[in-house]
């Protein structure tokens, strides 16, 4: 039997704008189609909220490593919840549990997941960025960096994991 594999979803839990939500809806939906369980921050907030939520509408199954020890801050998505009491710290969690990170939108906690996807060797993903972010993290790995132009192009990347 093929191992079940993780996709993480990261990007703004507050300021994420409307096409960050809606392409974390479509992402969520699009792995949870294609077997992956989906992993996020655990929040309910922003593109952890969308991104979980979609995923459900499929009938997915979502982990949310939550930095809180209560899970006072959890999605009413999350199936599987792991409460860290670790903060942001726990993004390093969420980048090594992922078999392939997306990265929609940013913001000082999704730039250093990104940031620890590239140093993990990690697959990653990058929808709805600037091109100075793009560049950026371009100057670390161009190997296993690729850029979506819309939601649809994910499932190109999927067969391969």
């Amino acid at each position: 039997m093929e191992k079940k594999k993780i996709i993480g979803i990261i990007g703004p839990g507050s300021g994420a704008a409307d096409e960050d939500f809606e392409a974390a809806f479509e992402i969520g939906k699009l792995a949870a189609e294609n077997n992956f369980y989906v992993l996020t921050g655990g929040r309910a907030a922003g593109v952890m909220e969308a991104a979980m939520k979609g995923a459900k509408s499929a009938g997915g199954i979502t982990i949310g490593i939550l930095p809180s020890e209560d899970g006072s801050d959890q999605s009413e998505y999350v199936d599987i919840p792991i409460k860290t009491g670790m903060g942001s710290a726990r993004n390093n969690i969420n980048v090594l549990t992922a078999d392939i990170v997306v990265g929609i939108g940013m913001g000082p906690g999704t730039a250093s997941e990104i940031a620890l996807a590239i140093k993990a060797q990690k697959k990653v993903l990058l929808i709805n960025q600037r091109d100075d972010v793009i560049e950026f993290f371009r100057s670390f790995n161009r190997d296993k960096l690729f850029i979506l132009s819309n939601t649809e192009e994910l499932a190109d990347h999927l067969d391969d994991h």
